[in-house]
């Protein structure tokens, strides 16, 4: 056993951790109630974090797992996507919407973004669907070039289900996206990892597909660490999730009995509690972001050289995941982000295209000028500082070097 001044030490040195993340004091709290306590794992906090989210999203049912991506992959199995099946997506997102389609060796098919949100297009997105339940040569042309020659048969290929992702926290157009996948009989996954607190016509982004998962890395509006939320009114699929994150134990299984293959996704107690700590001043920490989003709004907008993404009228709650600018065509953006990195700002490039990744170029033999859209807006975004703790003075300094670098390059 350990001694106590063991067991102090062991506090203080969470303690400290917990400090220099920026965590406040009800946070550290929380943590250290549970590890004094006899539970980390599977315990009372991971039941009290399901039902806070809940609570906020209405939702039937929320699965505590211990990542965004965790929960994707197993909304893409509740969905019975199997080997060969396809999925739409978008290439313009962050790697795992795609990876969790290929866990289970079916086929991501994209359908490119538009431009001013970066959410899939949707006529392009309609088409697809249609060309692809048609088959044949119609369906031929949305696949990857390095599949199989398909059937010239007019039977229906296996199109499973729309993964859409919520770019940047702003949903696309899911009425339109949930008709469409009705009309199709298909499932609509909704990735809105980058989304807590966003709403689509006033209601809660993460509830307006069959599924939807938030994620809560530390640059999100609140952090658990690692760790996410799958939320679901399906009774039937809420069961299968719950038993796939803990090894695929089903309820009535002993300890060492599985039904179903299944995953180590859970979500432990020391970041659930964290978890429902943040949650009790979501309010607070959505609201500090959008104020430093406005900020940003006001000095940027008519800067000479930088582009916005536009909220749409439909987004009547944007909630602010990172704050991404674009610059106008012919501004070098890689010597941009090396003048501001020379003054002391951060910055880096943001999404760099799913379907030229090099394992998506050698598996599928994607090209430059599959998507344009996508690889335009990869070439010239740039995410710039942004947080809840970020001040007015430190938003104009941000503001004003990025003003001063794009007056500093060569004329175009």
């Amino acid at each position: 056993m350990s001694s106590p001044d063991l067991v102090d030490n062991d506090r203080a040195g969470v303690t400290k951790a917990l400090q220099q993340a920026g965590l406040p004091e009800d946070d550290i709290r929380s943590v250290i109630q549970v590890l004094e306590g006899p539970n980390l794992s599977m315990g009372p906090q991971i039941a009290a974090f399901e039902q806070v989210f809940c609570d906020y999203t209405g939702a039937k049912h929320a699965i505590g797992v211990n990542s965004g991506t965790a929960g994707l992959h197993l909304c893409v199995r509740a969905a019975g996507v199997k080997p060969g099946d396809l999925v739409l997506t978008t290439p313009f997102s962050f790697i795992s919407s795609t990876n969790v389609i290929l866990f289970e060796h079916a086929i991501p098919v994209f359908v490119d973004a538009e431009p001013r949100t970066g959410n899939l297009d949707l006529g392009q997105l309609a088409e697809a669907v249609s060309d692809l339940s048609a088959g044949g040569e119609k369906a031929r042309k949305w696949l990857p070039r390095t599949l199989p020659p398909l059937p010239s048969s007019p039977e229906p290929l296996h199109l499973k289900a729309i993964l859409s992702v919520d770019v940047f926290g702003q949903p696309p157009d899911m009425d339109a996206i949930n008709q469409l996948a009705a009309d199709y009989g298909l499932a609509v996954i909704e990735d809105s990892c980058e989304a807590l607190g966003s709403e689509y016509k006033g209601r809660k982004a993460g509830r307006l597909g069959r599924y939807g998962v938030y994620a809560f890395y530390p640059n999100k509006q609140i952090t658990t660490g690692e760790g996410g939320v799958i939320v679901t009114d399906q009774d039937t699929d809420a069961g299968f999730m719950r038993a796939l994150r803990n090894q695929g134990r089903a309820p009535g299984d002993t300890w060492l009995q599985h039904t179903y293959l299944g995953y180590n996704y859970r979500l432990d107690e020391m970041s659930a509690a964290l978890g429902v700590a943040q949650m009790q001043r979501i309010a607070e920490l959505l609201a500090k972001r959008e104020q430093v989003a406005k900020w940003y709004g006001e000095r940027l907008a008519e800067m000479p050289g930088v582009e916005m993404y536009t909220v749409e009228p439909n987004t009547t709650r944007m909630s602010w995941f990172v704050y991404v600018i674009k610059f106008a065509r012919g501004i070098d953006r890689a010597a941009v982000a090396r003048g501001l990195e020379a003054r002391g700002i951060p910055v880096r490039p943001y999404f760099a295209p799913i379907h030229l990744q090099p394992f998506m170029v050698e598996r599928f033999g994607y090209r430059l000028g599959d998507f344009p859209v996508t690889e335009d807006l990869g070439m010239r975004g740039l995410a710039i500082p942004f947080s809840s703790v970020m001040t007015e003075g430190m938003v104009a300094q941000v503001c004003q070097a990025i003003q001063a670098v794009l007056q500093s390059q060569p004329e175009r």
